[in-house]
């Protein structure tokens, strides 16, 4: 008779391990040592099962992308109709949601809070991590909270001046600083135009008197009526009064021509070579942000941002599309971060 055979049951993996200990305990020292490194790599990687899974099932629910500023404006003209693409691409619904408040803080701390489990993504500009860790005692998030992964897009400032100071050139601006006291508009303490007004004044040398608004729009209505001379304001917002003569047009703060105003030059073109006052529109995440997960949402960003007609929509609102790298963009952050921390250190700027 052909006895039977019946398995042995398998017992508990932690059952099994302990016995693997034991069992390396009564051999000598170095094979112990291996024994117990083994289970506790097989620990290891049980741990990590749910995590791989986890990924591989992303996303499991609405993704938010928050943005820290005002709806309506350039960085909602250029997200939205990507995160429309998005959706279809990601198969889960790709919100918008705009968190205002203290300068783009309130929604990059709340993004710096959330898990890192890729439904929770920052779009902002890049002064929420270059220049307002520099001017504010607390962003409401500890430096590294937020990881940068793309800079998609930048755009520039634009020069202008109201046409009864006579300035038609930086190096009129210039002329005349050193002559009479003038007074400029920004969008407020630490926003672009501030900062890169300062930028220029201190490459050339000339003071200014600076006059911050709650915003670009009420700058630029003072600037037409003559209670401020000039300001570097949004090529979008001063585009329209640019063309009608109500403001001149001086130069432009990006390393390249604005193509809203093509026939402007840059500050580097007007006497001050390698001048760059740049600012950028930036992806960031919350650290800790699964590696496949990363791949998987900026792949679907990237396909975005190459849809028909994203370009010329973004261009409309003087914004240019490019993408990076995160290790691109973890690069230009520390860069940039430097180069306006020097500022704002020069000119004593904070905030609160």
């Amino acid at each position: 008779m052909i006895p039977t055979f019946r398995p042995r049951p398998l017992r508990p993996l932690a059952a099994r391990l302990r016995t693997a200990v034991r069992a390396g305990a009564r051999a000598s020292r170095p094979p112990r040592r291996r024994a117990l490194a083994l289970a506790l790599g097989l620990l290891a990687g049980l741990a990590g099962a749910p995590s791989v899974a986890a990924d591989a099932a992303w996303p499991t629910r609405p993704i938010r992308i928050v943005v820290p500023l005002p709806p309506g404006g350039p960085s909602d003209i250029v997200l939205r109709p990507m995160a429309a693409a998005m959706q279809a691409a990601l198969g889960q619904p790709v919100v918008v949601d705009n968190k205002p408040g203290a300068n783009g803080n309130l929604g990059a701390a709340e993004v710096a809070r959330a898990a890192p489990d890729g439904h929770t993504w920052l779009w902002t500009t890049d002064t929420s991590l270059t220049i307002n860790p520099h001017i504010y005692r607390s962003t409401g998030f500890a430096p590294g909270a937020l990881v940068p992964l793309d800079y998609a897009a930048r755009f520039s400032q634009t020069l202008v001046c109201n046409p009864a100071t006579g300035l038609r050139s930086v190096a009129d601006l210039v002329a005349a600083a050193r002559s009479r006291r003038l007074t400029y508009a920004s969008g407020g303490a630490g926003a672009p135009g501030h900062m890169v007004m300062e930028m220029l004044l201190a490459t050339a040398g000339v003071p200014m008197t600076h006059v911050p608004y709650r915003g670009p729009a009420a700058a630029t209505q003072d600037l037409i009526g003559g209670q401020v001379d000039c300001g570097f304001l949004a090529g979008p917002t001063v585009l329209p009064f640019v063309q009608s003569g109500r403001l001149v047009a001086l130069a432009s703060s990006g390393a390249v021509r604005d193509r809203l105003l093509p026939q402007v030059p840059t500050v580097a073109e007007s006497g001050y070579p390698g001048f760059d006052g740049t600012f950028w529109l930036v992806l960031a995440a919350p650290r800790g942000l699964p590696p496949d997960i990363q791949r998987r949402f900026l792949a679907a960003l990237s396909d975005a941002a190459r849809a028909p007609g994203q370009r010329e929509r973004a261009a409309d609102a003087g914004i240019e599309m490019a993408g990076s790298t995160p290790a691109e963009a973890q690069a230009r952050t520390a860069a940039l971060s430097a180069q306006w921390g020097a500022v704002a250190k020069r000119i004593g700027l904070q905030v609160d």
